[in-house]
């Protein structure tokens, strides 16, 4: 979910651009909710310590356990949600799988409201964040960023993927909106603490006089995409590879579409405490070692994410 406090529209239509390919996984089930219930997923799996070729770069605690904690709102499918069995699955799941080859450990995808991780994270309740989460300044430094304030701790980012924002309507009622301009006027359906409530926030001040931005705020985008299907609101903003996902596969490609360009490219990132420096670095070497070995260009297409990809990963690259 990306959040920043600056937009720029972006040539985003070939960002990600790949929208149909994102549902090559087949239009599964889509379940989820926002509980802080653990979610076991088979698909988190690693090599043994012994062979993984960076386990030593890890703290000596979590090579111990032998797992890594990740705290996830595994609800905004395609980058992390629960197919028809129930199993985790999505980018970032496939993601971590890979990094667990490179670490020797598991990654325990636990499931939790998007607005609650990095809370989750200053407590110890998880390990990591990881949940199509923007790495921002803002996030960076623990500011909230409607009032400028600090409210926490700050975390540091292990980036490694490109995104942007974009608005969905229902499919051939698009009330006129191809910019977040039209929206004035307009009630919009967003999940809590992303970057589209961010934006919204941000244009709902722009909006003249007799023409306000209503904002629906949501525990998670299922939620939002169903008000907007029962026409309680005119559209939603999301993500654009979920945005894409949804339109692909909601009501078999009948119920949405997407209107207008993406705005707001920016990185997702692992969210870690800036305390466990050691655990940070050793994911961003695992990143690496995945970029250079092709397993992350494997699963990005996977996804349909491939125009997403980022040469390296980076620690702290969000503005």
């Amino acid at each position: 979910m990306t959040a920043s406090s600056t937009r720029r529209t972006t040539a985003a239509r070939s960002r990600l651009a790949a929208a149909g390919a994102i549902a090559v996984a087949g239009a599964l089930l889509i379940t989820g909710c926002g509980d802080q219930t653990k979610d076991k997923n088979e698909n988190s799996g690693s090599a043994s310590a012994s062979s993984a070729p960076l386990a030593d770069k890890l703290p000596q605690e979590i090579r111990s356990k032998g797992t890594i904690r990740v705290g996830s709102d595994i609800a905004y499918a395609p980058v992390e949600y629960k197919d028809s069995a129930g199993k985790v699955v999505g980018l970032d799941p496939d993601l971590a799988a890979a990094l667990g080859k490179q670490l020797g450990v598991t990654f325990d995808f636990q499931n939790g409201t998007f607005d609650a991780l990095l809370t989750g994270l200053r407590s110890d309740r998880y390990d990591i964040a990881m949940s199509a989460m923007t790495d921002n300044k803002n996030r960076q430094e623990g500011v909230d960023p409607d009032t400028g304030k600090k409210v926490g701790e700050g975390v540091d980012f292990v980036d490694y993927l490109t995104a942007g924002v974009s608005i969905y309507t229902r499919k051939g009622d698009t009330k006129g909106i191809t910019t977040w301009d039209d929206l004035c006027g307009k009630k919009l359906a967003v999940q809590r603490g992303t970057t589209s409530e961010d934006l919204a926030k941000q244009q709902a001040k722009k909006c003249p006089s007799g023409k306000k931005l209503a904002i629906e705020a949501f525990d998670d985008n299922q939620q939002a995409q169903t008000r907007l299907r029962s026409g309680g609101a005119d559209a939603v903003s999301a993500d654009f590879p979920v945005a894409a996902y949804a339109v692909k596969t909601s009501g078999g490609g009948k119920d949405f579409e997407i209107v207008g360009d993406q705005v707001e490219a920016a990185p997702y990132g692992i969210a870690v405490s800036r305390k466990e420096t050691q655990l940070r670095d050793a994911l961003q070497a695992a990143m690496d070692a995945i970029i250079k070995n092709g397993e992350y260009q494997r699963i990005l297409e996977k996804w349909g994410a491939q125009d997403g990809a980022v040469k390296e990963s980076v620690i702290n690259g969000g503005k």
